[in-house]
């Protein structure tokens, strides 16, 4: 089983804040910006543009994102009401192999986009009993000209913004593999779901 995102903008739900072009700039703003700036100089990079090299540049890649995802989040809500009963094993387990699945499924294709521009449309930031949250709000405008409503959600952790969800016309990336993985725990285990992550991440890894 292929784990999807049932969007029209499956790919871009995790990577459209890529190439920006910023008109709007907060606090939260402008540091998802600066690891932007990184994936958009190691894309540009003309010595990484080899087959050969196409591991280092993903995971050059991968370590620019890991500044701004905050993967134990990410993955604690994809998991859901599922994530309490795991052991502190497992959901380390857990969260190496969703980010794994990430990887394996986006950064392999990232490098094939061109033109692409993102603007910043708005930021608000919400004081809550657990912490500060963010939304930006962006705008996607793709090469052929269309739009898409592209938004962020953040949270502060220390002095650092990190993202825990994206919404592609509405539409949560979390969601629908929150979705997708309870469907796989209902019908058959815990276990199963583990076994299928592993199984499409050794996919991806024989496609890259």
């Amino acid at each position: 089983m292929c784990f999807r995102v049932r969007c029209r903008a499956a790919f871009f739900s995790f990577f459209f804040f890529f190439i920006p072009f910023l008109v709007f700039a907060g606090e939260p703003t402008e540091q998802l910006k600066k690891a932007t700036d990184k994936v958009v100089a190691i894309l540009g990079d003309l010595n990484l543009g080899s087959e050969e090299k196409a591991d280092q540049k993903r995971m050059l890649i991968r370590s620019a994102i890991d500044e701004v995802f905050d993967w134990s989040l990410i993955s604690q809500r994809a998991l859901g009401t599922y994530w309490k009963e795991r052991e502190d094993k497992e959901k380390e387990e857990f969260v190496l192999l969703f980010g794994k699945l990430l990887e394996r499924t986006y950064l392999t294709k990232l490098g094939t986009y061109q033109g692409i521009k993102i603007e910043f449309l708005d930021e608000k930031v919400i004081d809550r009993k657990d912490g500060k949250y963010a939304a930006i709000m962006t705008r996607v405008i793709t090469e052929g000209g269309s739009d898409i409503k592209v938004d962020y959600r953040l949270r502060l952790i220390g002095d650092k913004w990190m993202v825990y969800d994206v919404f592609v016309e509405g539409v949560s990336l979390v969601n629908n593999y929150r979705i997708q993985f309870r469907d796989i725990i209902n019908k058959s285990s815990y276990e199963e779901l583990v076994k299928k992550l592993k199984e499409n991440i050794a996919k991806g890894d024989a496609e890259a």
